[in-house]
């Protein structure tokens, strides 16, 4: 769905919105429902958070000839779904390779802070190579069933279109996903920006454990792409690994419909699902 397509769509009465985010004055974005939490819905899942902070770091000083290569985010606590506010500074600026910084301000407190290097676009094509092969078709797949695994998930991943290798199996498989949501309501964003704002589902659709009984939210997560993503489309080779002391890692080759892009890694704290609240348990 474009930036210029209708605002909501209505069922019965209520009007539903078409984008994770709506632009409001003073460099404010109001999050919807869409960008609901799994486990709380009254948090912002990190998928479009950090797609909205690389949106505000292409929107800072932006130039043609710089692309993003790499960036972490490192999340703070949990993301309330409140007004939501990112700042962005240049920390070491370069004719060539330049790092910023920025942070994100969810319910008046510091919730994720990020770098970002942005790095020069060369020819190199005539000796690139050591990439993995493209994945096969979306439909070649099965759906991802999303409620199988989070009954009940949340807007976020109630926003989500997914195909499901068949030989996956937990921990371990390949996964395309996209959304027909727009991330801020009339506004152009690239498809960087998009791309990214999918990639943390990475740690929760081919689960190890069933999250019913299990948490294991990422506190970070960390992006290396070797070329802009183009299209709509976010494809998945992903394997979880929980440890025995309580930490996890799941590690993601990222691919758009011409193969790979890059990787992601997201770092796991793993405990028995409390029977309190689950922001109590994170927020410790």
């Amino acid at each position: 769905m474009t930036a210029d397509a209708a605002i909501t769509l209505e069922v019965g009465t209520t009007p539903v919105p078409t984008s994770y985010y709506r632009r409001l004055p003073g460099g404010i974005y109001e999050p919807t429902v869409h960008v609901q939490g799994a486990w709380n819905e009254s948090e912002q899942h990190m998928g479009p958070v950090s797609g909205l902070i690389v949106h505000a770091v292409e929107e800072h000083e932006p130039r043609d000839d710089l692309q993003l290569a790499r960036v972490t985010f490192e999340i703070l606590g949990v993301i309330p779904r409140e007004p939501t506010e990112v700042t962005v500074t240049t920390i070491r600026p370069g004719r060539t390779i330049e790092l910023v910084e920025a942070v994100l301000v969810a319910g008046g407190r510091p919730a994720v802070r990020a770098h970002a290097w942005r790095m020069a676009y060369g020819d190199t094509a005539t000796v690139a190579g050591g990439a993995p092969g493209r994945l096969p078709a979306p439909e070649t797949w099965e759906r991802w069933d999303s409620d199988s695994i989070w009954p009940g998930g949340g807007g976020y991943i109630g926003s989500l279109e997914g195909w499901r290798d068949p030989a996956s199996r937990p921990g371990r498989g390949r996964v395309w996903l996209r959304t027909d949501i727009d991330l801020v309501e009339k506004t152009s964003t690239s498809p960087t920006a998009a791309f990214v704002g999918l990639v943390d589902t990475a740690n929760g659709i081919l689960v190890r454990e069933d999250p019913e009984a299990w948490i294991f939210p990422n506190i970070d997560l960390s992006l290396h792409l070797f070329r802009r993503p183009v299209g709509e489309w976010v494809g998945f080779d992903t394997t979880v690994v929980f440890g025995g002391q309580g930490v996890g890692l799941t590690t993601s080759w990222l691919f758009d419909k011409e193969g790979a892009v890059g990787r992601a890694e997201q770092i796991l704290t793993i405990r028995r699902r409390p029977t309190r609240g689950l922001t109590g348990a994170l927020a410790g």
